[in-house]
């Protein structure tokens, strides 16, 4: 254990990163870099990371900012909510703990989108609790180093990473620790063809000795992934003006806006609908899709000839200016239609 802890500490002051969170015990920044990277590599997530430090640089403004605030800061990182909780965490934190993060890892996990790893990496990082993470690369390293087969995607397993990961913690350092053993996963024991021959731990790792780094981290859990059919209507009258809409509770994409949307079973009945609209179209995009974590989505998205909008429009509809459209928060699959078309198209 002892070895274990030394030269992945060791191997970390020599290959770290400089990262902009690691130069600090400010648990605001440190909290602001745990969520934006959650799911997130690190070289999508630091220009967020410096965007939302610059537009909210200590937790009281962040708590001040709106929804859409915060949506339109956010956009383009996939997985809303965590930007939602971000905004109610920073507001529980002003009310509740006047401004100030709390010292527990009772209190921290009581914040909004706080779990149990996040919970360890802003107490240990911050206030140096002894607080073990267990992310996906400290799954990777200790399943191999250790050769456990235990699927890491059960109550079982996860049970028994944590309790190893808080065996191997070093008291006085777990700040350190808990860095080095997650930037290993991320730059030695990669997912795929680590370097196993250059690695300071090839000696005592038991995975490579049996041969087993490719099978390791074990998973049984497979989603099925969801396909989904969507076209999107974009009515354009003569004073260049459109109909944009905000996305609703209880699915993706919540709070975000986009052209008016008719979702179909398969992409026949897609086509089907178009042939019946076809007097009144325009132009019509090439599908595109967009791949989310169990969904893929398959768009269309249906450009009406120039006229006037329709009148009856829904509660969560509004008519703007086309050009205006770029200032509200829109999800990646809105971006890649806009970044494709033809600007003639709207003149």
């Amino acid at each position: 254990m002892a070895n274990f802890q030394e030269e992945i500490i060791n191997w970390y002051l020599i290959n770290k990163r400089d990262l902009p969170w690691r130069n600090t015990q400010d648990p605001y920044k440190i909290w602001l870099s745990e969520i934006i990277l959650q799911q997130t590599r690190v070289q999508q997530g630091l220009p967020y990371y410096l965007k939302f430090l610059k537009a909210f640089p200590r937790i009281d403004d962040f708590a001040q900012a709106s929804e859409q605030d915060v949506l339109a800061l956010w956009q383009g990182l996939g997985y809303y909510s965590r930007a939602r909780n971000m905004r109610k965490t920073a507001i529980q934190i002003m009310d509740l703990f006047n401004g100030e993060f709390p010292k527990t890892e009772k209190e921290l996990l009581s914040l909004f989108g706080v779990g149990k790893y996040s919970a360890a990496a802003i107490g240990s990082f911050a206030f140096k609790l002894p607080l073990a993470v267990v992310d996906g690369n400290v799954y990777r390293v200790l399943s191999r180093v250790f050769n456990i087969d235990t699927p890491i995607d059960t109550p079982q397993g996860q049970r028994a990473f944590q309790e190893l990961a808080s065996t191997l913690l070093p008291r006085h350092t777990p700040d350190t620790y808990n860095q080095a053993i997650m930037e290993f996963g991320a730059l030695q024991c990669t997912p795929k063809s680590p370097d196993c021959f250059n690695c300071v731990l090839s000696t005592i790792c038991i995975g490579r000795m049996e041969k087993n780094i490719d099978v390791l981290p074990v998973k049984i859990k497979s989603i099925k992934t969801r396909n989904r059919f969507f076209a999107y209507q974009v009515f354009i009258d003569d004073d260049n003006k459109t109909i944009i809409q905000e996305r609703g509770p209880k699915d993706i994409w919540q709070g975000l806006y986009e052209f008016p949307l008719l979702e179909f079973e398969s992409e026949e009945l897609i086509m089907n609908f178009m042939n019946t609209e076809a007097s009144k179209i325009r132009e019509v995009s090439n599908v595109i899709r967009h791949k989310l974590t169990h969904q893929l989505i398959f768009a269309y998205f249906i450009v009406y000839s120039k006229a006037e909008l329709p009148n009856d429009l829904k509660p969560n509809q509004k008519a703007m200016p086309f050009s205006n459209i770029h200032s509200l928060p829109m999800s990646r699959l809105m971006e890649k239609f806009l970044e494709s078309v033809n600007p003639i198209l709207f003149a």
